[in-house]
């Protein structure tokens, strides 16, 4: 039970989890903002602004930065880690979205919309826009809560906390 309770106050964790669930709670109301009305399924959905991947990274290695320093051999795995998120996110997974259009494309071509089968997903990945929200969206979440900890102490009651 000790390490199950070590794991619910961990700082990082929180900040991760809390930047995830903000970005895709933006999701609908970016598209509403954007004219295409309220989209509640967009709250689970992969792909959109902001990227709720990369806002997760970017708190968890901000918040580490906090905690261990910015100089530490922990923040420089973050930051790496974040980076290969990112770069997933922008390349391999658009990438895969953009193969999966095309060949949407195609099947309706070639057999004039008598497939069967579900279409495949095609918002899989993000623009480097959406990433980018998603990068400052996770610092704002993570520099908010360090803030928030050092003038409530909450965090300090949860675990570890911030530096304050």
């Amino acid at each position: 039970m000790t390490a199950l309770w070590a794991v619910g106050r961990n700082p990082v964790l929180w900040a991760g989890l809390l930047a995830m669930l903000v970005a895709q709670g933006l999701k609908p109301v970016f598209l509403a903002w954007r004219g295409q009305g309220w989209q509640w399924r967009a709250w689970f959905a992969p792909g959109g602004m902001p990227s709720s991947h990369a806002a997760l990274v970017a708190a968890a290695a901000h918040t580490v930065g906090l905690q261990q320093g910015f100089d530490s051999p922990l923040f420089g795995l973050a930051v790496v880690l974040a980076m290969i998120v990112v770069y997933d996110a922008t390349g391999v997974r658009r990438a895969a979205g953009e193969h999966a259009a095309r060949i949407n494309r195609m099947l309706d071509e070639w057999q004039h919309g008598v497939w069967d089968g579900p279409a495949l997903r095609e918002v899989l990945g993000h623009t480097p826009w959406e990433v980018m929200g998603g990068l400052a969206l996770g610092l704002l979440v993570a520099q908010t809560l360090a803030w928030w900890a050092a003038h409530s102490g909450i965090m300090l009651y949860l675990g570890h906390g911030f530096p304050g």
